[in-house]
């Protein structure tokens, strides 16, 4: 990807061009053609034939983005998740284990990063805390995202960080359930379909309309933009909707649970 973002640099300035104008040449935005440039966006192959065009290359973008490999278009970190996470038009979360870090208080963040194996060093602690909780700058975007989360009822009944954390946690959790444009939803106990028994997952998508897919492991992280793969997770999550509790029942029950303590 960087190679690539690098070759867009180089054939701009042989054309005599600014990100700018290259950016209206090709109806783009100039963020998007300094993000590529910079290796931190992939570049689509309908902007590659613009820009293709536009630069007179031959069919040298084009050809490059179809030759590579899929782990170069998406880098499997989380920074790159993360990144695209702040400018998604879209957001929808599965998670049976942890909440969502979108839906995370600092004292439940904190809780499950104190649980990392190698144990963390406190200044890692709160660095990571802390770049979580920025993240759900999304949460209060002046457009609302629209934000979609699928969470297993196990999430709720786990006491990570003790009482009072779960209590504070489960309160700020009923809190966001009245966000505009957020809908939270509980996947109960006892279900004989499941739709998510293969692990929790991410899909988003962008400001660009392009959708992607991110998944994590025990040991890393990936993100997947193939048309076919992410597919399957999308209808894999409007199953899951289908089969957790509505909107309604879910306030209902965090209502029932905090009236418990």
């Amino acid at each position: 990807m960087r190679l690539v973002g690098a070759q867009l640099a180089q054939l701009r300035r042989n054309a005599g061009l600014t990100q700018e104008r290259l950016a209206e040449r090709v109806n783009a935005e100039y963020d998007t053609i300094a993000s590529i440039e910079q290796g931190r966006r992939p570049l689509k192959r309908e902007l590659a034939v613009q820009l293709d065009e536009v630069l007179n290359t031959g069919g040298v973008l084009t050809i490059a983005v179809d030759n590579m490999p899929e782990m170069d278009k998406y880098p499997i970190w989380a920074a790159e998740f993360v990144d695209r996470e702040a400018e998604a038009v879209a957001i929808s979360s599965y998670e049976n284990q942890v909440l969502p870090g979108l839906l995370q208080t600092p004292e439940y963040a904190r809780s499950v990063f104190e649980n990392e194996i190698p144990c963390l060093s406190q200044e890692e602690i709160e660095q990571r805390v802390s770049a979580r909780i920025e993240r759900q700058v999304v949460l209060r975007r002046e457009s609302p995202v629209d934000l979609s989360f699928v969470i297993s009822e196990a999430v709720l009944m786990d006491r990570l960080g003790g009482e009072e954390v779960w209590r504070g946690t489960l309160q700020h959790l009923r809190e966001c359930a009245d966000l505009p444009g957020v809908t939270i939803q509980i996947m109960p106990f006892g279900r004989t379909t499941h739709a998510g028994i293969s692990g929790p997952f991410v899909l988003l998508e962008t400001a660009d309309h392009e959708h992607i897919a991110y998944m994590e492991t025990q040991r890393g992280s990936q993100l997947v933009s193939e048309p076919s793969q992410v597919s399957v997770l999308a209808r894999k999550y409007a199953m899951l909707r289908t089969q957790a509790l509505d909107v309604e029942e879910t306030r209902d029950l965090m209502d029932r649970r905090l009236g418990e303590t």
